[in-house]
């Protein structure tokens, strides 16, 4: 079922968090902050500590019989039909879309993948959360992740989360849309043009003047904050759910 066409279902009393790599490794803050979010809902979080990649630079690298063995063991981690709300749209696209392709005799794939939700896709479809804003009058710019938009069709969604602080200004940066660079094995494979596109990229969030930027995919936010380093500017970004958090008097976090 296409996204923009997708039926959520009734608010769940639990779910799984998909935590991902990177912010296992690099802000686990970021996820404290997400489970603060869910449970203020009156959800319970159940975080599986056997968790890994869920296959996809294998995959995008063409080593499909390895990217499946980590697709069949992240599965079978995930037992009961509780959702399953991934902090990236990148793993979301993975798992949501390639597992099938990847597995497509695997009968138990459609029903697995269907309860994968991007986080900012959960709290407002899912949960339809109405967030009260804390914080100081602020300017902000939203980056989402080419996966997050076009394999997820989640866009949307943090923007509308945005939307609902009453001292938070979305400023729209020029080409939106386009990627920031990361993919991945592709910053790896094609560095040069990879540098390239972050700085093209820093360049529009710079221009709109913002002190800040927020990011639905941790990877993309390493990316740009990583080229904002380099370029010695102060302008840094952080996780979509560290920033709500913040806003509406949760624990701020060291993200």
């Amino acid at each position: 079922m296409h996204d923009s066409v997708k039926v959520y279902p009734a608010k769940p009393s639990r779910v799984y968090l998909y935590v991902t790599c990177l912010v296992d490794s690099f802000s686990p803050d970021t996820g404290f902050d997400a489970i603060a979010l869910l449970e203020r809902e009156g959800v319970a979080v159940d975080v599986v500590q056997g968790q890994t990649c869920c296959g996809q630079p294998a995959y995008n690298s063409g080593y499909r019989a390895e990217a499946r063995k980590v697709a069949e063991a992240q599965m079978a981690l995930f037992p009961e039909p509780w959702p399953i709300v991934i902090l990236s749209g990148s793993c979301g696209g993975m798992m949501r879309k390639h597992y099938a392709e990847l597995m497509p005799e695997n009968v138990d794939v459609p029903a697995f993948s269907q309860r994968v939700y991007e986080f900012s896709e959960f709290l407002l479809h899912v949960l339809n959360v109405r967030l009260q804003d804390q914080g100081e009058a602020t300017e902000i710019t939203l980056h989402t992740s080419c996966a997050g938009r076009r394999e997820m069709g989640i866009h949307e969604a943090g923007l509308a989360l945005l939307a609902q602080l009453s001292r938070v200004t979305p400023i729209a940066h020029d080409y939106q849309s386009e990627c920031c660079g990361f993919g991945g094995t592709f910053a790896v494979k094609h560095a040069d043009i990879s540098r390239a596109m972050a700085e093209d990229k820093t360049l529009h969030i710079a221009a709109t003047g913002v002190q800040e930027f927020v990011s639905t995919d941790w990877g993309c936010m390493l990316n740009l904050n990583t080229t904002f380093e380099y370029q010695k500017a102060s302008l840094r970004g952080r996780h979509l759910a560290s920033f709500l958090a913040e806003r509406t008097g949760l624990k701020r976090s060291s993200d």
